[in-house]
């Protein structure tokens, strides 16, 4: 499976920004997806996930993101609102085969992952 997230960008705090994730492989449906990120001089962190049918967020972003997918479209998004300057960050898209609820929101968990686009948050 390959992984190409698109849709980083520049945007003022309170702005929006919808990430796309675009995913080879016929069997797209059947992963968990997620979404992470890594600001400057931080470690990579959970944003969102999709698994078991559910969706999951981390606290710092719940109310504002909202991950989607599109199985026809091997695509799962990530919509930004209300954007705040320490959502900066290099944002990845990633793929769990064993679609494992319960590691959902462990970097380990995932078999696969994009290159990153970044979102730059300006005050």
């Amino acid at each position: 499976v390959q992984l190409q997230a698109s849709g980083g960008g520049l945007v003022q705090a309170g702005g929006s920004l919808r990430l796309s994730c675009a995913a080879s492989g016929r069997t797209f449906s059947t992963y968990a997806m997620g979404w992470f990120r890594r600001a400057p001089g931080k470690e990579r962190e959970f944003v969102a996930s999709m698994s078991g049918g559910n969706t999951y967020y981390a606290d710092s972003v719940k109310g504002r993101f909202t991950i989607s997918r599109d199985n026809a479209k091997t695509t799962v998004y990530l919509q930004m609102n209300s954007l705040k300057p320490e959502d900066t960050a290099v944002y990845y898209c990633a793929a769990d085969r064993d679609n494992d609820y319960l590691r959902t929101t462990r970097t380990y968990a995932y078999d696969y992952w994009g290159r990153g686009t970044l979102v730059t948050v300006s005050s």
